[in-house]
């Protein structure tokens, strides 16, 4: 395609090459192609299920290798708005009736004294309408009260982050999942007295997470003794993805210029990449728990770093004798059986490889990024599970995939999905240091063939929008992974403003 000066200049203000926009438009022409299975993951199948006696070892190795003095960093995607957690109640607003009428909108005003921000939502109803929440009800004004939740005068609950939005009710505060978050790395991704924690946010919020974390820091930190370095990192614009017309053009908007949109949460990868620690734990910004209900989480999170750093020792033990070149024959068939029998990575006819060429083949092989993923039992949760997947050469390895990634029409691969015994609940403890000790530049371990194209509207147009390959998919898929069953415990999203109502989210 021809670009105009101003798409030019465009380009160059978001760094975005000519060349990958072209990438792009051809990746709207041609899609992108479904991963080929071969199994679902389950315990008798590539997920690790440790006993009681192996998890306490690996909470050890875990807490031997904090003393050791390693970087370690909490990275918690927070950007998103809850704008979806609050789709029911923007409905209800915008309804043409004013009382509640679905099962959704009675539970919510059946259960308002107990959400976390109650107070807040009653202090700014008595600022605007000059009496509380429950004087409004009695007078049928259930849209006030909604109003004032979702609304710019009100909380503007409607338009912040999840991040921001007060989750849990405690004796003497009520806590967003920042703070939530804060608690969490004190508890185990700590070192040495010192956690880092890394939200990625949005431009338009970052002085607001800003103030929250200035705010709260003090209290928290002498709390736990702990001494909190806090950085917060954007979307970058060279993610941005261009929007394409139905027949696979760039999409203009009415004054001619090209429309860009953010790359999903796989543009992730690259702020990923920028931070400097040597352990990156990696969890969503709306799983949390109140205090009371943390040491599952806590353990939990021990383990399976504990397993990431039993499995890195190993790794680096390998690449050191193949880097020395004082090997025999029997240490490269244990090296395999180790890709095969622990990273659970099986590659057809190294049998057939000469010492020589298996030596670098296997090196290969073993020096890259190292990621645990904790699974939970599947409980008919949407979204990604484990499975073990075909990779461009051949082998096959433990992926995270999404419903997107699969074949709907052929009915093998949607039994596997359908039936899979695990779900992803994206808990991630990655190992980004190579066996030297030098960074491994992420994005060099993305496979750009999982991407996925979503249809949207602009201005009452329809358009194709294109997703980069997810941070825990496509963006990790040449990663060295390992899958630790996790209980469902650890798992308690926020999917919607109700689910707040749920005993795992209840206060003391």
């Amino acid at each position: 395609m021809s670009f105009t000066k101003e798409d030019q200049e465009l380009l160059q203000k978001k760094g975005i090459s000519e060349c990958q926009i072209e990438e792009q438009l051809r990746n709207f022409e041609q899609g992108f192609p479904f991963l080929k299975l071969k199994a679902a993951a389950s315990v008798d199948n590539g997920i690790i299920a440790p006993s009681d006696e192996e998890a306490e070892k690996y909470i050890k190795i875990w807490n031997d290798y904090k003393a050791e003095g390693h970087s370690i960093i909490k990275f918690v995607p927070a950007s998103g708005a809850a704008s979806r957690m609050f789709k029911n109640m923007f409905e209800f607003l915008n309804a043409d009736y004013d009382v509640p009428s679905t099962d959704f909108e009675k539970t919510f005003f059946a259960g308002i004294h107990n959400f976390a921000f109650f107070d807040a939502l009653n202090d700014a109803c008595f600022l605007n309408e000059g009496e509380g929440v429950d004087a409004l009800i009695e007078e049928g004004e259930y849209k006030t009260v909604v109003a004032n939740m979702l609304g710019e005068e009100g909380l503007n609950y409607g338009q912040l982050p999840k991040g921001l939005l007060q989750f849990h009710s405690y004796e003497d505060c009520a806590r967003t999942p920042v703070e939530e978050h804060l608690v969490e790395a004190a508890l185990y991704a700590s070192s040495q007295g010192k956690a880092d924690v890394h939200f990625t946010v949005s431009s338009e919020h970052r002085q607001l997470f800003r103030e929250l974390t200035d705010r709260v820091l003090p209290d928290v930190s002498s709390r736990y003794n702990i001494e909190y370095n806090v950085s917060m990192s954007e979307q970058k614009p060279s993610t941005d993805t261009i929007a394409a017309n139905m027949d696979n053009t760039p999409f203009r908007t009415e004054d001619g210029k090209l429309l860009f949109r953010p790359g999903g949460h796989g543009a992730l990868i690259e702020n990923l990449n920028d931070l400097k620690g040597d352990v990156v734990f990696v969890k969503n910004i709306d799983n949390v728990v109140p205090d009371r209900l943390k040491a599952d989480t806590v353990r939990w999170k021990q383990v399976i770093a504990g397993v990431l750093v039993d499995v890195q020792k190993q790794t680096f033990a390998y690449l050191d004798l193949l880097e020395s070149g004082k090997f025999t024959h029997d240490d490269l068939e244990e090296i395999i059986r180790f890709l095969r029998h622990t990273l659970n990575t099986d590659v057809p006819g190294l049998k057939d490889m000469e010492d020589a060429e298996l030596h670098v083949f296997l090196k290969n092989k073993l020096n890259r990024p190292i990621r645990v993923c904790g699974v939970v039992k599947n409980v008919g949760e949407p979204g990604g599970g484990p499975f073990l997947a075909y990779n461009p050469d051949g082998s096959v390895s433990l992926q995270i995939l999404e419903s997107s990634q699969i074949d709907q029409n052929n009915p093998e691969y949607m039994k596997m999905f359908t039936q899979g015994t695990h779900f992803n609940p994206v808990d991630l403890v990655c190992a980004v240091r190579d066996y030297k000790g030098d960074k491994f530049n992420l994005p060099d371990y993305v496979d750009p063939a999982t991407g996925f194209i979503s249809y949207k509207s602009k201005g009452g147009r329809e358009l194709k929008a294109l997703e980069l390959p997810g941070l825990w998919n496509g963006a990790m898929s040449n990663w060295n992974t390992l899958m630790v069953e996790v209980p469902l415990s650890t798992f308690n999203p926020v999917k919607t403003v109700n689910d707040l109502l749920r005993p795992q989210h209840q206060g003391v």
